[in-house]
């Protein structure tokens, strides 16, 4: 009771310094106003779980005004019916169910297995009067189709429309707790731009030993949206990762006639004739040198490197080259051989399906087949060999020893203004980040 006591007498003295910096609001003038509504004012509700469809109904302080319109959005899921749907959505409509149903267009809604979000609109007595929905164009990765379903007088119609999705950047950072990708989740950063971002750093960094906590990165990345609504991410624009006290930073710049590719702050290019793995972002399962043969049973030399992956994972090929070979052959079932400048060779096995032919150009990164386990496997995995002039070296250290390929001297000035634009962002995620650590 003591304690309780000094604890409100505490409290009185604290009101009683506050009080003074403020008038007494009963001392405050009072001022009525008086607005008339214009007669064709029509208020509009924004329905949620605490608001029900049809609460303006038997209200008379809304007796005499015009019907609500109800708003509300939810997503598609992948067992969705346009019944299903609609209910989430708070529509009760026989004949709405019936046109999403049976309308070519309307249809297109639920014909993917991915997530849509759908706005509806709909009158007190949940008669559907607007469906709107927005999704990436199959046919084309910088556009979007918009289906609107819409009651006329004469009942619902659909159309569907293009559009063009705008790049809005997005600033996120995050730290290392355990591994790259549980720091990204944990950011809430899609797998795409995480995958983005250990490829970009994957010559500076082993992310499978050179990970340290506490490691820090920031990044700067494209949202492609839709009318305002985030659609898909696009490419990395810039990032810097702090592993183990030492800061690695890349910003995206690309220039008429130039490919686009990633630079160091200081010009210096993050791209290499070879990339460092064949696969994104995955696991080696077997490196190179002597092992224990899963097959054969014996202690032998392992001349290349294993990722496992599973059945189907797109396999890409490392660096500009020529199809040397595409086909069959002995334990390396289907595999494909791409020689590239200086009489080097890289060969990818064990492959499910074959996406080149023999004398075909290929670009680095571009796809090339699908992770299998055809010939001397024991499961699905890629095996991966780099070859020099006939002489097996490890594809790991080729990566990170193969020449960088530089900036034309001409482009310097645009890179600058670029990099500089870029570095305010990404010091911009750091703030945000140590403001909300605060």
């Amino acid at each position: 009771m003591g304690s309780l006591g000094v604890l409100l007498l505490g409290t009185g003295v604290t009101a009683f310094g506050i009080a003074p910096l403020a008038p007494d609001a009963a001392d405050l003038p009072v001022h009525q106003v008086v607005e008339a509504l214009p007669a064709s004012a029509q208020p509009t509700l924004i329905a949620s779980p605490l608001i029900p469809l049809g609460l303006e109904q038997g209200n008379p302080l809304l007796a005499d005004t015009k019907p609500w319109t109800l708003y509300r959005s939810d997503t598609t899921r992948s067992d969705d019916t346009p019944q299903s749907l609609l209910k989430r959505l708070g529509v009760n409509d026989t004949e709405a169910q019936t046109f999403l149903g049976r309308d070519p267009l309307a249809r297109q809604l639920l014909a993917s297995r991915q997530t849509r979000l759908v706005h509806a609109e709909a009158s007190p007595s949940q008669e559907l009067e607007r469906l709107t929905a927005r999704w990436v164009d199959p046919r084309d990765d910088r556009g979007f189709l918009r289906l609107v379903v819409e009651r006329a007088p004469d009942g619902l119609s659909a159309r569907l429309e293009k559009g063009r999705l705008e790049a809005s950047p997005r600033l996120v950072s995050g730290e290392i707790n355990s591994s790259l990708f549980a720091a990204t989740d944990a950011a809430n950063i899609p797998d795409a731009v995480a995958v983005q971002l250990a490829e970009m750093f994957a010559s500076d960094i082993d992310f499978r030993r050179d990970l340290r906590k506490g490691d820090r990165f920031h990044v700067v990345y494209e949202a492609l949206v839709a009318d305002g609504e985030p659609l898909k991410t696009g490419r990395i624009l810039a990032a810097d990762f702090i592993n183990n006290g030492r800061t690695h930073e890349a910003v995206w710049f690309e220039a008429p006639g130039v490919k686009g590719g990633y630079y160091g702050f200081d010009g210096e290019s993050k791209r290499r004739f070879y990339l460092s793995s064949p696969l994104e972002f995955s696991r080696v399962s077997s490196g190179y040198g002597m092992r224990f043969h899963p097959v054969l049973g014996t202690q032998r030399a392992h001349l290349g490197v294993d990722f496992a992956a599973p059945t189907g994972t797109p396999v890409r090929t490392v660096g500009d080259g020529l199809v040397e070979f595409a086909g069959v052959q002995r334990g390396y079932g289907n595999v494909i051989f791409v020689r590239h400048r200086n009489n080097q060779v890289t060969v990818y096995a064990h492959l499910s399906r074959i996406g080149v032919r023999t004398g075909q150009r290929v670009a680095q990164g571009e796809f090339i087949g699908n992770v299998g386990s055809t010939g001397m496997s024991t499961g699905p995995h890629l095996h991966f060999e780099f070859r020099d002039n006939g002489v097996h070296r490890d594809p790991l250290v080729i990566a990170r020893e193969s020449e960088a390929i530089k900036l034309p001297e001409n482009l310097r000035g645009s890179f600058a203004a670029v990099a500089q634009a870029q570095r305010s962002k990404l010091e911009a995620a750091a703030q945000v980040r140590q403001a909300s650590a605060d």
